[in-house]
């Protein structure tokens, strides 16, 4: 019998040792994967793992996350996207060996600025910490000796020698406690945050670790591991770009939009022209509200301003034929006549809808796009205004938009901590007077959709949009590869395969 190379490898692993490939539901990430892998599986991969990422990052702003409902919201989403959850099951390999790869795909394409870097670090690290946390002692032990942290547990004697100082320097910690407890001796380097916090007792030139602060620890180890893996990746990008099997699959990740794309609308031609103004301040996020006054007051908007605020416009329902009057309208308010419009501007608006060109239907920008790509310059009023204006800019501007101090203050926290999407959230709960916003932001479209289903009477529920929980992949010039997560047997991509990923993560 005669298998295709994938079916090879996957009789290979089944036939294998799985436990013995990976030994533990948990990783340091230490080794890149070495076996070819389709372009459909690479994809969905990295696309569950974003999700997954993007999940974490909401949780960590929302919740406390040693909480109840932080845990079990983080464990619904390793469920539904089928990573390892459960450090005990021995029949998860599948889940493993995706978690195993998934982190690599995205080391490749968040490696590619500090910004990027600094992101993905944050996110991979608040996963791992809730990860390990789930692990038993005798997990965590095994684990430990898995990646060669086996500290050297301190015996009894010495214990009850330094009773008084274990109990004094370690918060909580009573002499029963401290008897129960197993206490580490480990390195002052490796115990710095503790050192830092007064949480642990020193001497010698060592710290005295209780066991439940262990997690310091390997946190500590794991993110100057994964920060030199990061960094020496980022060494490799020249190669990673002139690669043609990857450069098309990694170049637009990082700004990944995994929802619908809001290119077909079930409300086009529904929402009349005299409704933007009012629409823009009680539905519009932040970014577009921004756009809408400048337009009105300046009656111009730059390139950059007309693709973002157009094709927003789009998404929301606007046909070709009220985009064009719109526009027109406006601008010769300005300085531009009715002549000059036709043929300078006309064209782009009919390009956005298809109509020119290459009759490449357009799709509006999602909040990662806009975040990442294009920063606007002096005259120029696109791009996130949580992520490009200066933060006394945009408390003038809340201010001015009747937002209370409280809720300035938590925006401003926000983007100080670079959360961006998060900080949009905030911006719609705090406009529309509710305490939870219910759902994850990622596009302002869905901003819109949103605002007026709860401004017009409840959530109804989300219709099913085109190309919906697929990964958007469309650039400037909507080049896209198939990008279904869901792979076609008639698809060419389905059979290619990556191989040789793991010389981008080696030094020379």
């Amino acid at each position: 019998m005669e298998f295709s190379s994938r079916a090879r490898q996957r009789h290979a692993r089944l036939a294998g040792d799985r436990r013995e490939q990976y030994p533990h539901s948990l990783q340091f990430y230490l080794e890149p994967p070495t076996e070819s892998i389709s372009l459909v599986e690479f994809e969905s991969f990295a696309i569950d793992r974003l999700r997954l990422l993007k999940v974490v990052e909401n949780l960590g702003v929302s919740y406390v996350r040693s909480s109840d409902a932080y845990k079990a919201k983080l464990e619904v989403e390793l469920r539904k996207l089928k990573f390892p959850y459960r450090a005990l099951a021995e029949d998860d390999y599948e889940a493993r060996r995706k978690d195993h790869i998934s982190h690599f795909i995205l080391r490749l394409a968040y490696c590619q600025s500090e910004d990027l870097r600094r992101w993905f670090l944050q996110q991979e690290m608040d996963l791992f910490r809730y990860r390990f946390n789930e692990l038993t002692e005798n997990l965590m032990q095994k684990f430990l000796e898995h990646v060669n942290l086996s500290f050297e547990a301190i015996g009894e004697d010495l214990k009850n020698q330094l009773a008084d100082e274990l109990i004094a320097s370690t918060p909580g910690f009573t002499l029963p406690k401290v008897k129960e407890q197993m206490f580490y001796k480990v390195g002052l380097a490796d115990a710095v945050d503790l050192f830092r916090a007064r949480r642990v007792f020193i001497k010698d030139g060592f710290a005295f670790v209780p066991f439940k602060e262990i997690d310091v620890i390997v946190l500590n180890n794991y993110r100057t591991k994964l920060s030199k893996a990061l960094a020496l990746t980022a060494r490799s990008l020249p190669s990673i770009q002139s690669d043609e099997r990857l450069q098309p699959l990694l170049n637009h990740l990082s700004h990944s939009y995994v929802g619908p794309d809001y290119s077909i609308q079930k409300n086009t031609g529904k929402i009349s022209l005299e409704q933007i103004d009012a629409l823009s301040v009680k539905s519009f996020p932040l970014c577009m509200r921004q756009l809408h006054r400048a337009l009105r007051e300046s009656h111009h908007l730059r390139h950059g301003g007309r693709m973002q605020y157009g094709l927003f416009l789009k998404g929301i329902g606007l046909t070709l034929e009220q985009a064009l009057e719109f526009w027109k309208k406006e601008f010769i308010r300005g300085k531009v006549d009715a002549d000059k419009f036709d043929k300078g501007y006309a064209y782009s608006i009919r390009h956005n809808y298809g109509k020119e060109g290459k009759r490449t239907d357009y799709t509006p920008y999602s909040c990662m796009k806009i975040i990442m790509s294009n920063p606007p310059s002096q005259g120029d009023y696109h791009g996130c205004p949580f992520r490009h204006s200066d933060p006394e800019l945009l408390k003038q501007k809340l201010q001015s938009y009747k937002i209370p101090p409280s809720g300035i203050a938590q925006v401003l926290e926000l983007v100080k901590g670079m959360h961006y999407q998060l900080a949009c959230q905030k911006y719609f709960e705090l406009t529309h007077d509710i305490d939870d916003i219910g759902f994850s932001l990622n596009h302002p479209n869905q901003y819109f959709t949103e605002s007026q289903k709860l401004l017009n009477g409840g959530r109804e529920p989300k219709k099913e949009l085109n190309n919906s929980g697929n990964f958007q992949q469309k650039n400037n010039s909507q080049e896209s590869i198939n990008s279904s997560s869901t792979p076609a047997s008639s698809n060419e991509k389905a059979d290619t395969e990556l191989e040789g990923l793991e010389a981008y993560f080696t030094e020379d």
